[in-house]
């Protein structure tokens, strides 16, 4: 069947008009101007910390009022596209426009997706946190390889991303591990990702072939900023020194360099050894805790609220998608019912369709 074109872009042209009013491109500009006007400063650099807060956060306005503004632009050269190719009967040009077509569709798709981030943190870097659960080496195994999908889906997107911290587990895979992706609304996108993930496969572990189920939870807090205030007494922390560890609890260098700060009133432990200096890693440690204990006060403040309120809600429920390695094969959320019968791809960090799913049912939640 022929690409109905007009209805095409008609239908496009909605969707980006729809995005145009949430994202505002008058506010952004006004914004640019204003960051200018701080980034041109002659004193700007005499407080680093807010020197790389302005240029970062003029380096996002930038691009996305450019992203923004280039969307319609697309459309218009697009329009032209077809309007010249349907005049000259030209077969090729029409196949371009077809292509066009399908990438701004799904370019479209992913900015809509972020309009629908609003959250209080949802701009800013996230860190993960993988911890295996019940089952053994499968568990660790499996904490390992959701480690991986991550870490493959930034390197897919092109976003940084950093391991803070690695306990490595005895036979296979890991205990933990804590990592930091740096992209914009990074923690808006991955809070989805939270919760309990399940793999059921028949174990490379045994000899008797039965199918193995284990567990390992991911936890996606917001990296705390310069400008939070989070106070944490000395009183309240306490630190311990050790060597940092490789696969097999191996040391991988010879000095007590790796940090482990345990908040006391809280139990939060927070574990660093990425660092080469226990200096580094003690700050990169506290920058962690300090995140974990902001989010805990806003959880906390928000369950008050709810509280007097009357009305609590159901929550996700821990455990939110299983991963299908025998028979079936096949990943499948329980929240949003999306599933792919490719799980290979999803364990290569094709996860943006997961991802996206999980955006839109927390926006139906909230508007409930």
């Amino acid at each position: 069947m022929a690409t109905d074109f007009p209805a095409e872009i008609a239908a496009l042209r909605s969707t980006y008009e729809q995005i145009e009013a949430v994202l505002d491109p008058f506010a952004l500009k006004t914004k640019i101007a204003e960051l200018e006007d701080q980034a041109s400063a002659p004193d700007l650099w005499d407080d680093q910390d807010n020197a790389q807060a302005v240029t970062s956060a003029l380096s996002a306005a930038t691009g996305e009022l450019e992203r923004v503004e280039g969307f319609r632009r697309r459309l218009d050269d697009l329009e032209v596209l077809i309007q010249m190719a349907v005049e000259a009967d030209d077969a090729e040009v029409l196949a371009e426009a077809e292509r066009d077509l399908t990438k701004l569709r799904k370019d479209l798709a992913a900015m809509e997706i972020r309009t629908l981030m609003a959250g209080e943190w949802d701009e800013r870097d996230a860190v993960v946190t993988i911890r295996s659960g019940a089952g053994g080496d499968d568990a660790t195994d499996f904490a390992e390889m959701l480690l991986r999908m991550y870490l493959r889906w930034a390197e897919r997107h092109g976003y940084a991303a950093k391991v803070l911290d690695t306990s490595y587990a005895e036979g296979a895979g890991i205990k933990s591990a804590t990592f930091e992706i740096s992209a914009p609304y990074a923690f808006g996108t991955l809070s989805v990702e939270a919760g309990t993930h399940r793999l059921a496969r028949i174990s490379p572990f045994g000899s008797a072939d039965k199918r193995q189920t284990s567990f390992a939870a991911v936890e996606v807090i917001p990296l705390i900023e310069s400008t939070d205030h989070i106070e944490v007494p000395e009183t309240d922390i306490k630190v311990d020194v050790f060597r940092s560890s490789g696969p097999g609890g191996q040391s991988v260098n010879t000095t007590d360099s790796a940090v482990r700060l345990t908040h006391l009133p809280s139990g939060i432990v927070v574990s660093m050894q990425d660092e080469k200096s226990q200096i580094q890693n003690r700050a990169a440690a506290m920058r962690v805790l300090q995140s974990r204990l902001l989010l805990l006060k806003k959880e906390q403040e928000a369950a008050q609220k709810k509280e007097l309120a009357g009305d609590i809600k159901a929550s996700w429920g821990d455990q939110m998608r299983s991963y299908f390695l025998y028979g079936q094969q096949l990943v499948k959320d329980l929240r949003t019912g999306h599933e792919s019968g490719n799980p290979a791809a999803v364990f290569d960090g094709d996860i943006d369709d997961f991802i996206d799913a999980g955006i839109r049912w927390r926006r139906s939640l909230d508007q409930d």
